[in-house]
């Protein structure tokens, strides 16, 4: 990291670390341990922790005892593992995050069952318990006030004195509308709310968004007054983990194929990678499957944000490419990985274009320095700047790498303060 010149590294805590148990049990004091001496590390080099609390995970004694997330006991224990790590790091931390993804955890875990604790109804997928149509929305419901409870702890008790700032992450795609119809444009908007405005509408305004309410009012829980007051603007900054796009189409005046998006749960509309035949992106080799490389996704996604939340500061937590491991490519080819570095140049160049709009952008993290184990895909996708040989554990520079640095060293120190003349913006 210091060879490459960044000045900011994020990384998750293992909740099961440091309370194996829970509220239930002790302080793991090597779990602590482990995290203190990476973050010694890091300041030691001029790098600034850039620090998320539970990244999808959540210790099984919870799970077992009470359900997780479903319940609103994880609320205080949520909170309670919030506050032990303000006491253990926050006094070297100034960037926290409560949540990775909610969205797609809340989606994953408990409509489509793909991740742990892997619970969903017949029609979503193949799981031995679950409820697909009210499940999704408690565990969601949970989060959310969750999230609002830590920070209000950090607030009132722990950021006087550490001077740190909290806020969350969220997946964050583009939805583009498959056609110019008012249908497909409503659909998008949907589509918006029912992934990201689902968590940030109730963290922001208190409530959850109007499209939600309309369809699935019935199944969303409801928050309190008391929720609400610390509801009021909880968080200093959002994260956005933006990496692909998607086409829209509507689900309520058309007719539309099974799939993702389609029913009345998640919002009824129907998402594409095509529009009649023709890709959304640019095709690249070997891109995972879900990645449509649509540079301008970047630049919308960004600006949409700074117009609904009144330009919170926005933190870009993850963008970068994936490459399906394939057995027969060579060391040689996989360290050209110039494809990466297209990405990256093109999303790098859409985010200046949002940020030369007014959008109050404090960060850029790529995903990732290093190969790793991408969940449910293991090691057979390949996202980092670096190869890790998986046999050996040897770390080899890829192009991206070489280019991220000198990306790095030409830009450092440059700022962009937008000016408003009355006409547009100045640099």
């Amino acid at each position: 990291m210091s060879s490459l010149g960044v000045n900011s590294y994020r990384f998750s805590i293992s909740w099961s670390r440091i309370l194996p148990k829970g509220i239930y049990g002790d302080v793991n004091p090597e779990g602590v341990n482990f995290y203190s001496k990476l973050i010694d590390a890091l300041l030691l080099k001029g790098i600034e922790p850039f620090l998320t609390l539970t990244h999808y995970d959540i210790p099984q004694e919870l799970e077992d005892r009470y359900g997780g997330w479903l319940s609103p006991k994880s609320q205080n224990d949520f909170t309670y593992f919030a506050e032990t790590c303000f006491k253990q790091f926050g006094n070297r931390v100034k960037y926290w995050v409560t949540f990775n993804e909610p969205n797609i955890q809340a989606m994953s875990g408990y409509r489509f069952g793909t991740n742990p604790p892997s619970r969903c109804s017949t029609h979503f997928g193949n799981c031995s318990n679950g409820d697909s149509e009210r499940e999704p929305f408690i565990a969601a419901h949970n989060m959310i006030l969750s999230h609002a409870a830590a920070v209000h702890v950090y607030r009132t008790k722990y950021q006087k004195e550490q001077g740190g700032s909290i806020g969350i992450v969220l997946q964050a795609l583009w939805h583009e509308p498959l056609s110019n119809s008012m249908a497909d444009k409503a659909a998008a908007e949907r589509a918006r709310s029912f992934t990201l405005n689902w968590f940030l509408d109730p963290i922001i305004h208190g409530k959850y968004p109007a499209e939600m309410e309309d369809i699935a009012g019935s199944v969303l829980p409801k928050f309190s007054t008391s929720d609400q007051e610390k509801l009021n603007m909880a968080l200093e900054f959002i994260g956005i983990n933006h990496y692909t796009s998607y086409y829209v189409q509507d689900c309520i005046n058309s007719s539309c194929e099974p799939g993702f998006g389609v029913s009345w749960t998640e919002g009824l509309y129907q998402q594409s990678s095509e529009r009649t035949g023709v890709p959304i992106g640019e095709s690249l080799p070997g891109t995972v499957d879900w990645i449509n490389v649509y540079p301008q996704g970047m630049e919308k996604i960004v600006t949409y944000v700074m117009e609904r939340y009144n330009n919170t500061p926005m933190f870009i937590t993850e963008n970068g490419y994936g490459f399906a491991e394939n057995l027969e490519t060579n060391t040689k080819e996989t360290l050209h990985d110039d494809y990466r570095v297209k990405y990256m140049a093109d999303y790098l160049d859409a985010l200046l274009t949002a940020v030369r709009k007014g959008a109050d952008v404090r960060s850029y993290f790529a995903w990732s320095l290093l190969d790793n184990f991408e969940w449910k895909y293991g090691y057979t996708v390949r996202f980092g700047l670096h190869q890790v040989d998986y046999a050996t554990l040897k770390r080899s520079k890829k192009l991206s790498a070489t280019w991220y640095k000198e990306f790095i060293e030409k830009h450092k120190g440059k700022v962009i303060i937008p000016q408003h003349n009355g006409e547009g913006f100045q640099y």
